[in-house]
């Protein structure tokens, strides 16, 4: 009766990823966005030890539109002062690295660009839940005094 086409679930995770969009918080964006640049380096890597071109050539297009689009045009170089101007730079030389990964065929620049962007994932998430934390103690005053004792 009804038969799944890849159209049709293209469509529908497309929709999904929208309306996702539409009701998470810049944080929550900013770490998918990071966890995106990771697995399209993971999957770039996987795909050029295959020999699979293709796969790779997608995989860093991904991770590039990610960065250039997605964790570039997310930062507030107003409020962020020097902080943005060095992910700025960092984001830079990543998307440089990538290019160069591509063009050589080379897994150890994108070996370098996972590891130049997991510890800010990493501290991306920690940040998030340290501020969820202080929140929740914010709001449960017995556990401030419990905490002070």
């Amino acid at each position: 009766m009804f038969s799944a086409s890849p159209r049709a679930a293209s469509a529908y995770q497309r929709i999904n990823v929208e309306t996702s969009m539409h009701t998470i918080d810049q944080h929550q964006l900013v770490s998918l966005l990071y966890a995106g640049v990771l697995n399209s380096i993971a999957t770039a890597r996987g795909a050029m030890a295959r020999g699979d071109v293709a796969g790779k050539c997608n995989g860093i297009s991904r991770a590039v539109r990610i960065l250039e689009e997605g964790l570039r045009t997310a930062l507030d170089r107003e409020a962020g002062g020097t902080l943005a101007s060095n992910l700025d730079a960092l984001y830079d030389y990543a998307l440089r690295r990538l290019i160069l990964a591509n063009a050589r065929n080379d897994d150890a620049l994108l070996a370098e660009v996972a590891q130049l962007i997991e510890p800010l994932a990493q501290g991306w998430n920690e940040m998030k839940k340290a501020g969820t934390a202080n929140a929740k103690a914010a709001n449960d005053p017995a556990q401030t005094v419990m905490a002070e004792a």
